[in-house]
């Protein structure tokens, strides 16, 4: 077949069918216009609106880009096909049903009630289902032509937005929760993006970048098509039930058939930009948007390949800014720059005036689009996210400007004929400047509100975010009688839900998930925290006052969040405390008797550390279990722990040891793990996993030492506290054998639940009830160590803190030997001692009787024991020796 030069719309072309009136038209792109005017308004709104992220993308998408699509997926069809469009009040109702459909997707999840949203994503999907029974319809009665081809990428997109609204209501049902939901969340911002969106630019650009370039289409063009569909489709699919699924690599092979369908779709793309290079601005700002898709799709090939195992992650969620604005953006803004000018009517000079107008300018839109999209995707300072927002949507209103002024010039010829485009461009640099300094205005302060107040009405919406163990706005002040309604969302990475005084509670959300609380009308003040374990006392509270005091505050509760014994809750407002405030010895109870006897039963954690295993690899699984254990002699609490015991179990290698750990999830909250022998970023392996969620931990131990390991969620205080931490031990090169070793990792004592705010204040505070060696106050006083005399003892001491010292030492003993953070300050047998020359033991005078760590830090004393006898052992601290802290080396005869 030879090569066909395709023209749509201009002089000498293909005319589009008469039915397609320019009223119709204008009519039409001033909805699509008006969608992207309002999108740059709900960016620039944010801070002032519910679910701000989520209705920016939505109002984009649903809006502006979804009607682009309804109406140039039907002008192109009916161009290519050489067929009668349906009637335009056909076609006007669909576009009709479309937007309403979105308003009602937007109202419902943004204000409620959510059956709203679901019955908006129902109408959505009717409208696109018969929007492609309209273009069946025109195939059915177009002749054969080369064309028609295109027409598959449409009704493709068509099917792939009927699954994603269908997914979109089912998330707006909230009919799954936790990995459910996310899963949902997944496929359908896959089946959206890559389908609705991607599937309907990459037909469209087989005869319109030809087009835009002014050349000929490649004789590979129709082959090409057919078989990209035959790729790109079933491989969208596959990811998306790999998505659903839950299954990692079936996604991954998913995606990465689309993309082996997106390369072939390229070819003749290709083969038209080599016959003539872009060298307009609507060719160029096409160009940049396909540059972009490709980042986009390479990159989230590889995010959901590397998430974690068995669960691909929520990949085109930090992707967005490079699809909106990067892709979508752009290839919606070079399209209607190139098809405006032909539909807006008017004959050559018109067509010619009306191009030269939307071009105005296009080399430094596009520069500071293409300039601002990496600066709003990566993570960078604020004053440079800033910049990327007056960037981007300077270049949206500067278009913005320049498609209103043609759309009136089209309306009103006879002002219009003649004009100098002049004002219009001045107007577009105006609206530029204009929407830079209300991004500067709108945005700076705003990225962690703390207080919001609420205009006077009736029912009012607020955004709430939770994350970074705050929660934002942490007061909201409205007038009495309110009826607020709270959007939830959680922007964290592990899960948090938020609890009102008055009742109302949302669930555990993950990342990204939303819920809507609706409260009573408001009278007093209302606290509200998040009730995972520690975390409220790790300041994730809010408080939600009436604009103007009580006349009569009730008992107990004070103004401006102060709060007297018989508040709700132990801590107000900015953290003051009244009468739940522990006493100042730190304990809610009274002291810790460390000389009681231990419970029936009760057996202490096995000090002996044994010799480090063969081999150079070692694999271990390490599950976070929440369990009860003897915490002081005849005190049992709840305590979350690595194995079931604490410390978790200890891990022993050498220097150049590869060390495999998978760990797995068993407790009721989110855990991650750092290990202090390794040295790798932590943004994958220590991150948060969730109930029944596993991730494989790889590290290299480099260097020697006694290293600390523990839980690497926030707030981490609370969870080394609870328990969770452990020991790692890499033998130094050369390490004599001795004839006895043990490991001690100190740790705090906590009295109470986990989820006791008072606790958790005193953990901050780092006022512990007491001590222990091993998990136990004093278990080592009730379950001796047995040595014997003349034996060498090896002491591997790690300080757990999590926020207090240790000063370790044997009563009736002498240190020969020192090791302490991977380096000998004592050796015995070696008249230099250490590197400083200093020495001890047979070879020297010099000894030592104190092993001092900071928390997390690590090392070993050895001593040999002269005599017979019990020589405790203790943080010579004595405080923290008599609250627990101490224990016992039973040495006998041989």
């Amino acid at each position: 077949m030879p090569p066909v030069e395709v023209k749509i719309g201009q002089k000498g072309t293909a005319e589009p069918p008469r039915q397609f009136r320019a009223s119709w038209h204008l009519r039409a792109n001033a909805v699509v216009v008006a969608w992207l005017a309002l999108s740059a308004v709900v960016v620039l709104a944010q801070p002032q609106l519910p679910a701000p992220r989520w209705l920016a993308v939505h109002v984009f998408l649903l809006g502006a880009v979804s009607s682009a699509i309804l109406i140039w997926s039907e002008h192109f069809a009916a161009a290519l096909l050489r067929v009668p469009t349906p009637d335009q009040r056909w076609s006007m109702a669909r576009l009709g049903g479309l937007n309403a459909g979105a308003v009602a997707v937007l109202a419902g999840l943004a204000v409620g009630p959510w059956q709203a949203a679901a019955a908006g994503a129902a109408a959505v999907v009717a409208v696109v289902v018969w929007h492609a029974a309209a273009l069946a319809s025109m195939v059915r009665r177009a002749l054969p032509g080369r064309f028609g081809h295109v027409i598959g990428w449409y009704a493709a997109a068509a099917g792939a937005l009927a699954v994603g609204g269908t997914l979109g209501g089912l998330m707006a049902a909230d009919v799954w929760h936790g990995a459910g939901h996310e899963r949902l969340h997944a496929a359908h911002a896959q089946v959206n993006l890559l389908g609705w969106v991607a599937l309907t630019v990459l037909g469209t650009l087989f005869t319109l970048w030809p087009t835009v370039l002014r050349t000929r289409m490649s004789d590979r063009t129709r082959r090409c098509s057919r078989l990209a569909l035959r790729l790109t489709v079933p491989g969208l699919a596959v990811a998306v039930t790999g998505l659903l699924l839950g299954q990692r690599w079936v996604a991954v092979a998913g995606l990465a058939g689309y993309a082996a369908g997106v390369a072939v779709a390229v070819v003749p793309l290709a083969d038209a930009a080599r016959r003539r290079r872009p060298h307009t601005g609507a060719a160029w700002t096409v160009a940049a948007g396909a540059a972009w898709f490709a980042v986009v799709l390479a990159a989230d090939v590889a995010r959901v390949a590397s998430g974690p195992a068995g669960e691909p992650s929520t990949a085109l969620d930090p992707l967005l800014p490079l699809l909106l604005a990067g892709f979508a953006g752009q290839v919606l803004l070079g399209s209607l720059m190139h098809l405006l000018p032909a539909v807006l009517g008017g004959g050559p000079v018109r067509f010619k005036e009306h191009a030269a107008l939307l071009e105005r300018g296009w080399p430094y839109r596009l520069a500071a689009a293409n300039l601002g999209v990496p600066l709003l995707a990566l993570p960078v300072p604020e004053p440079l996210a800033l910049l990327g927002w007056a960037l981007v949507l300077g270049a949206l209103a500067a278009f913005v400007v320049l498609a209103l002024a043609a759309l009136w010039r089209a309306r009103h010829p006879a002002g219009g004929r003649g004009a100098h485009p002049g004002p219009a461009a001045a107007g577009a640099v105006l609206g530029c400047l204009l929407t830079a300094a209300a991004v500067a205005v709108a945005m700076s302060g705003t990225s962690a509100p703390t207080q919001v107040d609420v205009r006077p009405g009736a029912r009012q919406t607020v955004e709430v975010t939770l994350s970074g163990m705050r929660i934002r706005p942490a007061v909201i002040t409205a007038a009495r009688g309110t009826v607020l309604t709270l959007r939830v969302t959680n922007a964290d990475a592990q899960r948090h839900d938020l609890r009102l005084a008055t009742g109302e509670q949302t669930p555990l959300l993950g990342r990204g998930q939303t819920a809507v609380l609706t409260l009573a009308p408001l009278g007093e003040a209302v606290d509200g925290w998040c009730t995972v374990a520690g975390h409220r006392a790790a300041g994730m509270t809010m408080r939600i006052e009436p604009s103007a005091p009580a006349a009569a505050a009730p008992a107990g509760q004070g103004h401006a969040g102060h709060q007297t014994s018989a508040a709700p809750s132990a801590q107000g407002h900015a953290g003051h405390q009244a009468a739940a405030t522990p006493p100042a010895s730190g304990q809610g109870t009274a002291p810790l008797d460390v000389m009681a006897p231990m419970s029936p039963g009760w057996k202490p954690y096995d000090p002996v550390l044994p010799p480090a295993p063969s081999g150079t690899e070692h694999r271990v699984e390490i599950r976070a279990k929440e369990t009860e254990m003897e915490v002081a002699p005849g005190v049992r609490q709840r305590v979350w722990t690595f194995g079931g015991t604490v410390p978790g179990p200890v891990l022993r290698g050498k220097v150049g040891d590869v060390f495999v750990v998978t760990f797995v999830n068993d407790g009721t909250m989110g855990h991650g793990i750092d290990f202090h022998a390794g040295a790798l970023a932590p943004d994958q392996p220590m991150r948060t996993i969730q109930p029944g969620e596993r991730l494989t931990y790889r590290f290299r131990a480099e260097r020697a030492g006694a290293w600390l390991y523990h839980c690497s969620t926030m707030p981490m205080s609370q969870h080394i506290a609870n328990g969770m931490y452990g020991a790692v031990v890499i033998d130094p090169p050369g390490l004599p054998a001795v004839d006895r070793e043990f490991v001690l990792v100190q740790g705090e004592v906590y009295l109470g639940q986990p989820d006791d705010p008072a606790r958790a204040a005193r953990i901050r505070e780092s006022r512990p009830d007491g001590w222990a060696f091993n998990g136990t106050a004093a278990g080592y006083d009730h379950a001796p160590i047995k040595v014997k005399t003349g034996e060498r003892a090896r002491v591997w001491v790690v300080a757990a803190g999590p926020g207090t010292v240790t000063a370790f030492h044997v009563v009736g003993g002498q240190f020969d030997t020192v090791y302490k953070e991977g380096a000998y300050l004592l050796r015995r047998g070696h008249p230099g001692g250490g590197k400083d020359g200093s020495g001890g033991g047979k070879d020297g005078p010099g000894g030592s009787q104190v092993l001092d760590l900071a928390p997390a830090q690590g090392g070993f004393v050895e001593l040999v024991f002269p005599e017979s006898g019990h020589y405790p052992f203790v943080d010579h601290a004595m405080p923290r020796a008599e609250a627990g802290a101490h224990g016992v080396f039973e040495v006998s005869a041989p």
